[in-house]
Order: structure tokens, then sequence, then C-alpha cells
């Protein structure tokens, strides 16, 4: 008799074991932006880009983390007559090493080379900090699939010689920005449709024309710790 209650005492530790691995997830490591600045893409620039993220992301309850946003600007070299250079910032430099989850504890990339080649990122995957799903191609008007990136395909920024981030983040009326598409896809079957980071140009910087090309000003989200 006491063999017996042994082994089903061991049998529960086992199944306890197996239940709580079953139902155990990773903590959010990554999130798209529920919401933008509300100034097209004036963010405040990288600074306030990262902030925006940290406050989200300490709404959620993940607040204990480094967050930052995943934005590139392309340096300014010294000259005579503007003697102040100003570095290249390259997105994939900012958000850490991997790997990260999504808010249901979904894996989306291992490391850098699985984020810019290959990674879990669709529409299903790239959730808002609460989880949600974020309205693409295919929904009802207006779609936000556009996401704010200023990068190249490689997470890396763009020369200086045209406006791909909207004046570092602090223009809502001259300029443009590159954009990434979270869910994937676009109008037509071109790769640029498909791609997360680099799709196209947006119409401008306000936030009338974010949303007009697509979008709404959101930002992805990356614990860099």
């Amino acid at each position: 008799m006491p063999q017996a209650r042994v082994l089903a005492s061991t049998a529960a530790a086992v199944l306890l074991t197996a239940c709580a691995s079953m139902t155990a997830k990773e903590p959010m490591s990554f999130f798209v932006s529920s919401t933008g600045s509300g100034k097209g893409a004036d963010l405040g620039g990288l600074a306030g880009a990262d902030a925006l993220c940290q406050k989200l992301a300490a709404a959620a309850g993940a607040g204990n983390k480094t967050w930052r946003a995943y934005l590139s600007v392309p340096g300014v070299r010294a000259t005579p007559a503007n003697p102040q250079a100003v570095p290249t910032v390259n997105a994939r430099d900012r958000i850490g090493t991997g790997p990260w989850y999504n808010a249901k504890g979904e894996l989306i990339a291992r490391d850098l080379t699985h984020l810019h080649d290959g990674n879990n990122l669709s529409k299903a995957t790239a959730l808002d900090e609460r989880g949600n799903t974020i309205k693409g191609s295919g929904d009802a008007s207006p779609i936000e699939h556009d996401i704010l990136t200023g990068s190249r395909s490689d997470g890396t920024a763009f020369s200086p010689s045209t406006d791909t981030t909207c004046k570092a983040w602090t223009s809502s009326g001259e300029g443009s920005a590159v954009v990434g598409h979270h869910d994937r896809t676009g109008l037509v079957n071109e790769p640029w449709a498909k791609s997360w980071n680099f799709s196209h140009q947006s119409a401008g910087c306000s936030q009338d024309a974010l949303v007009r090309t697509g979008g709404s000003g959101r930002l992805y989200c990356f614990a860099a710790d």
C-alpha cells in the first residue's frame, strides 16, 4: 500500500510538471505599438520613440525591460558649413540580440540574423502590447499595416540624400518615411509588399499622410535586454 501511494504521488508530480511546462510561456519582448505619437512621424526623435515603447510596455506589465523602437536614422558628415556631424543609427543595432517573443509568448525571431531573414512575423503574430491584432490588407478601411522603420531590409539606415525618416523622426510636415508591412502583404504580389520593415515610403509625415498611405504612425518595439 505505501508503495502504491508513492507511485501515485510520483505520477501526480510528473503530471503537474508536464502541465506547468505546457502552460508556461515566454515573457513578451516584442510588440507593435498600439498607438503612435499622434503627431504623424514626429516621434520626438529616437528618444521620444523609445519613451513611447517603454510607456506602452509598462502599461502592459512589461516595464521591467529596456524597450527600444526599431528605427534607423541616416548619418550626416561634418562640413565647413555644418561642422556638427550626426552619426548613423541602424535599427538593428538598437534592439539587443534576441530572442524575441510577442504578447502571447510566440517566437518572433531567435536573433538578429533570423529577424532579418526568415522571421515569424505575420498579421497573426505581429501583435500589439496587449496581444491584439492590427488591421491589415483585406480588413475594413482604414488599414494600419504601415509600420514606421526608416530602414533597409537588413535593418540599416539609408543614405541622407533622400529623407526616409521624416527628418530623423521630428517632422509632422515635410518629408517622408520608409515603412514596412506588419501583415507581409499589399495590393500587388511584389516582394516589397511582403517586407515587414522595407515596403515603401509614406505620402508624407503628417498623421493624415500616414493614414492615407496605409498606416497610423505605429512602431515596432523590442526589448533590448
